[in-house]
């Protein structure tokens, strides 16, 4: 019976919670020393005076270094400027030295004892005061032009019988994963070697390998269990990386750097703070005529690069004409990134115009939204591999009973609750990049070990490929064991854009199937075996056995097959596969106080396509994971900078609101369950990201059912019901 699909517990599950899993920070190094970063205090300037006298001479210090004797390194192909390699700052919080000492605790002390002297400029950090300034960067973050055109939109817009029109705003927020970034560097003669908190170590391994020009091959990254990332681990190399490795080389010892929790606001990324118009054309039976997307984000002033896209815009619904324009405005703020579900943002934008359209034509959500649907990526013309979009709308409006929901708002009560029912349509990219390297090796006693270079950053990699590989070798799964977190291993590509299953996933199907064959050679190849002369095509693995499909009882176990030699089968990265999408339907429900403005999630419904389900336990934990970083989206996520001097005001988990158990009600999630015969990976595509993006405009769009009136602002705090909820004041006769 396969393994696959069955709700399958994580194998590194009582690893995890017995603390029995080691992390980068956990790495023990003989004689390791500890770095710890001095943040600038100012946002945009120049450094004119540094003085390390008192830190270079305090007790346990190695070494402070500075951009007057670090030294410079190669920084093509890092993410971002790399500091300490000039004088000029470019964000608050951007590191100005690092102390490396034999203890933590000496290391810290010393970093309070470096004095940096500035010439400060005023920087400039919010993006509604320079809205002016936007500009069109010269590469979009999907690769993509930033100016996509399809059809004639002005025309269609003029002559759309009802039209709709609004902006919508969200601002700038941080990943927050629970283990926050940590590298081990040491040198062994010309040979690097870092235990990373990664979602990439092959691009680390690349990125350092630019850096200190050294082969490939002398740079090995480690990284066997990752905390959690959500794109804040995701980039080759953040400068930190590089530069605990570049100290590490100065002092001649091991250093470890652990960014605390404030660091981790300024040494990461964010996801920018936007901007967004929105204009629709439709007839008045809701067919979509036009959809004209304005998308305006804050970037960093001297990288220029940014992360979110208006690609759902441009591809998900029927619409024959459409523009997407994705600008650009430079600020003193450190650079942007992808940050779980970057289509989250525009998504909300998309989704709450169109429910602002259902609104004024009077015509269900639903309705709307299966009046619209595509069969086809509207952007690329190709037809999707598989496409259940229209049963996720009614299994969800089914399974929440939608159709008991008074379309007129503030309906619908409960005592001083107001109740909310909206929805929303999730959709995200389910993998782009290349086909994974994977190597297999099964032994002479028929066990299997599976390695590949992908990372395990909590989304449950490890147990989700080894179900893949068991399922094709026909072996039980304890009869098999996947690696990863090595460099060294096959080249896998980053766990980003929800592209571990397809890429990864596909690459160990590869190396299964030609190691399966291998056995299958030899038992048909076996004068004196039962499967002898039948066509390989005859022979079905299950359970540990060979069998003839035709006559199941004619059998041999993989260990007998092997005849005592074992196989080895290894394909290389592969060709880029086409980006697949995965969509699904959310539900809310909300109860809105009317006195005092609490916002409160009471129900959410969700129902996904993403192909087949390779494990329905931690596909579960995905959706569940992405829900309620949807509620964070919607209610509580926004990082406050400072704006006179440019500082993050909220660098920690007491003023960074996310959602508690309180916040997080009873959640019915619920997949489709088809093959999508268009995936290698088994029928699979990537999820991770998709639950996300249709929480926000789902819960939005409840609140504006429960209040009748519409916050295009995120997060929707206590503050904006408020003063919706006012009576306007009397006006002067």
């Amino acid at each position: 019976m396969s393994v696959v699909g069955k709700p399958v517990a994580r194998v590194d599950g009582v690893a995890k919670v017995t603390g029995a899993a080691r992390y980068a920070a956990d790495t023990q190094v003989s004689g390791v020393t500890h770095g710890v970063l001095v943040p600038s205090t100012i946002a945009r300037g120049r450094i004119t005076a540094i003085d390390t006298t008192k830190a270079a001479a305090a007790a346990g210090v190695l070494g402070v270094f500075t951009h007057r004797n670090l030294g410079r390194l190669n920084v093509t192909g890092l993410r971002g400027s790399l500091p300490l390699q000039d004088d000029r700052i470019r964000h608050a919080g951007q590191p100005v030295a690092i102390v490396v000492a034999r203890t933590l605790e000496q290391a810290r002390h010393a970093a309070t004892l470096v004095k940096v002297a500035y010439r400060a400029e005023r920087p400039r950090v919010r993006l509604a005061t320079d809205l002016g300034n936007a500009y069109l960067p010269a590469n979009g973050p999907d690769g993509a032009d930033n100016v996509y055109v399809r059809g004639d939109v002005a025309r269609a817009l003029a002559e759309a019988p009802v039209r709709i029109e609004a902006t919508y705003t969200t601002p700038l927020q941080h990943h927050n994963p629970m283990e926050p970034s940590a590298a081990v560097a040491r040198w062994e003669g010309r040979r690097l070697i870092v235990h990373e908190s990664s979602q990439a170590i092959a691009g680390i391994r690349d990125a350092l390998a630019t850096a200190f020009r050294l082969p490939r091959e002398n740079v090995r990254v480690l990284s066997p269990y990752t905390g959690g990332g959500f794109g804040a681990k995701a980039f080759a190399a953040w400068p930190r990386v590089v530069l605990t490795a570049a100290v590490a080389r100065r002092v001649g010892r091991p250093v470890k750097l652990v960014l605390t929790r404030a660091d981790t606001y300024t040494s990461y990324g964010h996801r920018a703070e936007s901007h967004q118009v929105l204009r629709l054309g439709a007839t008045r039976d809701g067919r979509l005529t036009a959809l004209d997307h304005t998308l305006i984000q804050q970037v960093a002033r001297a990288e220029g690069q940014f992360a979110t896209s208006a690609r759902v815009t441009r591809m998900l619904y029927t619409c024959p004409n459409v523009r997407t324009t994705q600008q650009a405005v430079a600020l003193d703020l450190a650079n942007g990134s992808y940050v779980r579900a970057p289509d989250t943002i525009t998504n909300f934008a998309l989704e709450s115009a169109l429910d602002e359209l259902s609104h004024r034509l009077g015509l269900d959500p639903v309705t709307l939204r299966l009046r619209n649907w595509s069969p086809v990526n509207q952007e690329t013309g190709v037809r999707h591999g598989s496409n259940q979009l229209r049963a996720c709308y009614r299994r969800g409006a089914a399974r929440f009973g939608w159709s008991r929901r008074d379309p007129m708002p503030r309906s619908m009560r409960d005592g001083d609750w107001l109740i909310g029912w909206g929805m929303a349509t999730a959709g995200h990219t389910a993998g782009g990049d290349q086909v994974a390297g994977a190597e297999v090796i099964i032994d002479a006693g028929g066990t299997a070990l599976i390695r590949s270079g992908t990372q395990e950053i909590g989304t449950g990699t490890l147990t989700v490929l080894r179900q893949v590989g068991a399922d094709v070798l026909g072996l039980p799964l304890r009869d098999v064991r996947f690696d990863l977190g090595d460099s060294d291993f096959p080249w896998a590509p980053p766990s980003v854009a929800s592209a571990t299953v397809p890429c990864t996933g596909t690459g160990v199907v590869r190396a299964a199937t030609a190691a399966r064959d291998q056995v299958i050679a030899r038992a048909v190849a076996d004068e004196h075996g039962p499967l002898h002369g039948l066509p390989p095509a005859r022979i079905g693995v299950e359970d540990g056995f060979l069998f003839d499909l035709d006559r199941p009882s004619r059998r041999v176990s993989h260990r007998d097959a092997l005849q005592g030699r074992p196989v080895r089968a290894a394909v290389p990265m592969g060709e880029e596969l086409t980006t697949a999408y995965s969509v699904g339907a959310v539900f809310a429900e909300v109860g809105v106080h009317r006195l005092l403005g609490r916002v409160r999630v009471s129900r959410v419904v969700g129902v996904y396509d993403c192909g087949r389900v390779l494990n329905e336990r931690t596909l579960r934990s995905q959706a569940v994971g992405g829900v309620i970083w949807g509620i964070g989206v919607a209610l509580t996520e926004h990082t406050l900078v400072d704006p006179r001097l440019g500082r993050v005001v909220t660098p920690n988990l007491s003023t960074y609101l996310m959602p508690v158990n309180a916040d997080v009600p009873g959640l019915d999630l619920t997949f489709i369950d088809r093959p999508d015969p268009s995936s290698e990976a088994l029928g699979a595509r990537g999820f991770g990201e998709t639950p996300a993006t249709g929480v926000a405009p789902a819960i939005a769009n409840a609140v504006h059912h429960a209040i009748g009136h519409r916050v295009r602002d995120l997060p929707i705090t206590q503050d904006k019901i408020l003063a919706a909820l006012s009576p306007p004041p009397p006006q002067r006769l």
